[in-house]
């Protein structure tokens, strides 16, 4: 009897957290606590590097070029492929774009916690620290930007052509894979081209 008692209850747990996840509160507190953590890494990075500015530097940048990356790579290879954990919420958002469905606010900044402490074990702690603290603002700049994309009518032709770019992934999820940069779907072949039509 207690078994199946266990079960319900994480069941209850586990659908409470789903209902959570597709508020508008549960987006806004993971904005905030994000962009919090990114703050004490790159503070803590600042104090903790040694080297150079240029060092300081290139930790940013190759943050957040590492974030991209891995944007573009769980976009493509976990949210569009069977993996019931990741298609089914990224499903969500194809059908309701208009939606706040997002990750459970707690679990991206455990989830960088834990990559910067990997990150610490390789690389100096300065380095470490900033870099993680740019992927961190890669994230938040990936949330808020995917955020306006569908929340925000674009005026200016850059803007809007940069926002045409993932509502082209929306009529055709096989392309334009990244949000915040078209950097890798051009380096790895998946940018939208339009075909020339026939006369």
């Amino acid at each position: 009897m207690h078994p199946p008692m266990k079960r319900n209850l994480a069941g209850t747990i586990l659908d409470g957290i789903v209902r959570m996840s597709s508020t508008r509160t549960n987006y806004w507190a993971e904005v905030v606590l994000d962009s919090a953590l990114g703050c004490v890494l790159v503070v803590a990075g600042w104090q903790h590097h040694g080297s150079s500015p240029i060092g300081a530097v290139l930790a940013v940048v190759l943050g957040l070029l590492t974030f991209s990356f891995f944007e573009y790579v769980f976009h493509r290879w976990m949210f569009h492929t069977g993996i019931p954990l990741f298609e089914q919420g990224h499903r969500m958002h194809h059908e309701h774009p208009l939606g706040y469905d997002s990750l459970p606010f707690f679990l991206p900044g455990a989830v960088l916690v834990i990559l910067t402490g990997l990150c610490m074990m390789v690389a100096p702690t300065g380095f470490a620290l900033m870099m993680m603290g740019s992927v961190t603002f890669g994230y938040i700049a990936y949330g808020l930007s995917h955020f306006a994309i569908h929340h925000v009518r674009f005026k200016r032709p850059l803007l809007r052509r940069w926002a045409g770019a993932h509502h082209v992934h929306h009529y055709h999820p096989d392309c334009n894979f990244g949000v915040t940069t078209p950097l890798w779907d051009v380096v790895l072949g998946t940018r939208y081209v339009r075909k020339a039509r026939e006369l």
